[in-house]
């Protein structure tokens, strides 16, 4: 068969592929990926290097669909290029406990680099792994980092303004390596995309600094010549904007909505079928021939992987490199500790000198904040920034970029050997709340900080107070929300969060100064890892269990001393995390919160949820409305965050 007929084959082949799984499921998405199969062929057969026999070898290149909702596109290509992936995976397409789910998830199927599906999360995913690949091959060199990061986008991702955020900062930072294929069909779920989506693309990434090309999608030669184009722009990002026809071939849905998010229909894949010359009644086909040619590079990849291996064995950096790639060296950590006859501290700026410590002893610790670093405590001094022209710094400046700094974090800890950390105040976390979402999902180890954590940074009012966030944090599987009492617990946070490698981590600060707690320097490493400890008990038997978190914690203990006086003897706990105390065993949890002994939390946040620490019949000190602009001490008073109302709440538990 000729080159020409043969690459129509497998064209063909990746279209009835899709065709037919989504049909046998009756759902899926057949539009993107027989739009895009031309495309992806082509980067897949005579560009990507990759090796099936060792899916996590290091200097791949990876490959982002953001467009996540074609996932029979990866599906397929998965397949046919020699991954452990089945036809009978392919035909159990969207079905329960399968390796084909509907949108590609990262850990679940071998092959797949991210969790794509929310539109444009997937492109800042690919920024950051090119951020990675850069920032590595600066360090390791070219011996032992040299790949790149494709993707293939499309009208929805880059509506997304998460991808206008990624994508102004890749420009800024001139990654070159960074080539994503834009799958420009104009059609959406509603239409034709001009209802909606006007602009001029390839003109608005110019203006954010990357190179652009426009070819046909359809074209083999073109769409090649354009990837070479791309890989010889090695200092900035490239989009080739791809005409192409959503349900290309499709006799009566190509470039129409209807191809987008359904089934074709029996007839339509059989019409389409026969119009590709291929057998109507057959399902699932590959032909022959087809495996062979879209793993004609397998050979030279599997000796590039192999030449790397060699490398790396004879490379004097291999111990540094292992050390990048492990979990972090926590007890080389000379981490800060605190008295309480130190001035009171701010834990965003015990977060400061923290973090400061750990980057000492942990190299691969990488990361910024959204405009606020001097705010957030989130500066390693003494360390450059990274820039266009410098990768050997420590610090990243973000912008005013929250959502994208989420997406670009999640993708530097998905491509692996760096620990990224990125900040913003906790009233910004509802920007970014998909990413750390999507963090959570794919376990990755990413540390989101977030500061000025309640009512108490005054003057800016309602706007920057947040109220809701820490229940809603609470909300997301596999998230670890920590909200320190003090510096030491501070300190005792990042110690937890950098033992979490496997999964993302929050730490909540303040931007008020804390009084360092009695015998937080003795019990913080261990009480917050456990998630709750009794910091301080009372005398005799607890009449009542006082559970508070961070700046609350020292109310907690005001509150006990006063009720002290009045005859009424309290516990107080600090929990500086609902899910690290939930996984601790009953024993555990009843010896900090005994059965029986009435409780009343202390949060300045939603008061909703705390049932299931203080039970129905307990009591919960919180704020269940918008604050207001006024200095932090007027608003402790004016919202009852007092000593006055924790009492009163405790003797009216104790006495209703």
């Amino acid at each position: 068969m000729p080159a020409s007929a043969l690459d129509r084959t497998c064209v063909n082949t990746i279209k009835g592929l899709a065709m037919d799984a989504i049909q046998a499921a009756s759902s899926g998405h057949p539009g993107m990926p027989m739009g895009t199969a031309d495309l992806a062929y082509v980067l897949w057969t005579r560009f990507l290097v990759h090796d099936p026999d060792r899916p996590d070898w290091p200097d791949r290149d990876r490959f982002v669909l953001s467009a996540g909702h074609g996932s029979m596109l990866l599906y397929s290509l998965l397949h046919l290029t020699g991954y452990p992936l089945s036809l009978d995976d392919l035909k159990r397409f969207r079905q329960w406990g399968s390796r084909t789910p509907g949108h590609p998830e990262h850990g679940h199927t071998v092959g797949v680099e991210t969790t794509t599906g929310p539109l444009g999360q997937g492109f800042a995913n690919g920024v950051g792994m090119a951020l990675a690949e850069r920032y590595l091959r600066q360090h390791f060199g070219e011996d032992l980092v040299d790949h790149f990061t494709y993707g293939i986008v499309g009208d929805g991702d880059l509506m997304e303004g998460i991808a206008a955020e990624a994508a102004s900062l890749a420009g800024h930072l001139g990654l070159g390596r960074l080539i994503y294929l834009y799958d420009d069909n104009k059609i959406t779920i509603d239409g034709s995309t001009d209802i909606a989506f006007s602009e001029d693309v390839c003109a608005r990434f110019a203006a954010y600094g990357w190179h652009v090309l426009a070819v046909d999608g359809h074209d083999h030669d073109s769409v090649a010549k354009a990837i070479e184009l791309a890989r010889k722009n090695d200092d900035r990002p490239s989009l080739i904007a791809c005409r192409t026809h959503i349900g290309h071939s499709a006799p009566t849905k190509q470039d129409t909505s209807a191809s987008h998010g359904a089934p074709l229909g029996v007839d339509e894949v059989r019409n389409t079928k026969i119009a590709l010359g291929m057998d109507p009644d057959a399902t699932f086909v590959v032909p022959a021939g087809a495996p062979a040619r879209f793993q004609r590079n397998r050979q030279a990849n599997t000796a590039r992987r192999r030449a790397w291996e060699i490398r790396f064995e004879a490379s004097d950096r291999q111990d540094e490199w292992r050390r990048w790639h492990t979990a972090p060296a926590i007890d080389e950590i000379v981490w800060p500790r605190w008295s309480v006859e130190d001035k009171p501290l701010a834990t965003r700026k015990a977060n400061q000198a923290v973090i400061n410590a750990v980057a000492e002893v942990v190299p691969q610790l990488l990361g910024g904040s959204a405009d606020l670093s001097g705010s957030n405590g989130c500066l390693i001094q003494g360390r450059e920034a990274i820039g266009p022209t410098s990768f050997g710094g420590r610090n990243l400046y973000f912008g005013v970029r929250e959502h994208g700094m989420g997406g670009i974090c999640n993708g530097m800890a998905l491509h692996g050997g760096l620990l990224p950390y990125c900040a913003t105040f906790l009233v910004f976390h509802d920007y970014m709340r998909p990413s750390v979402r999507l963090a959570a999902m794919m376990s990755q180890q990413v540390l989101f900080v977030y500061s000025h954590d309640s009512i108490f940074l005054g003057e800016d009012g309602p706007t920057h107070q947040p109220i809701e966030h820490l229940m809603a944090l609470r909300l997301i599987p596999g998230l670890v929300t920590l909200r320190p009492a003090d510096a030491n617990e501070t300190a005792a946070a990042w110690r937890v969060a950098l033992e979490r490698t496997d999964g993302p981590t929050v730490l909540v600060t303040t931007r008020q100064g804390l009084p360092h707690l009695p015998r937080t320097d003795e019990l913080a490493v261990a009480g917050v890892a456990q998630g709750a400890y009794v910091l301080s008990d009372s005398r005799t038997d607890p009449q009542v269990v006082l559970i508070a978190t961070g700046s609350e914690v020292e109310l907690a203990l005001r509150s006990q001393a006063a009720l002290a006086e009045q005859g009424v003897s309290a516990r107080v706990v600090s929990m500086p995390s609902w899910e690290l105390f939930a996984a601790q065993d009953r024993a555990t949890r009843a010896a900090v919160l005994p059965a029986g002994i009435p409780r009343v939390s202390i949060e300045v946040g939603r008061t909703l949820g705390w049932e299931r620490w203080v039970g129905l019949d307990g009591a919960s000190v919180g704020i269940d409305t918008f604050g207001a602009s006024a200095p932090a001490a007027d608003l402790a008073v004016k919202l009852g965050f007092t000593v006055e109302r924790v009492v009163e709440t405790v003797r009216g538990l104790l006495e209703g």
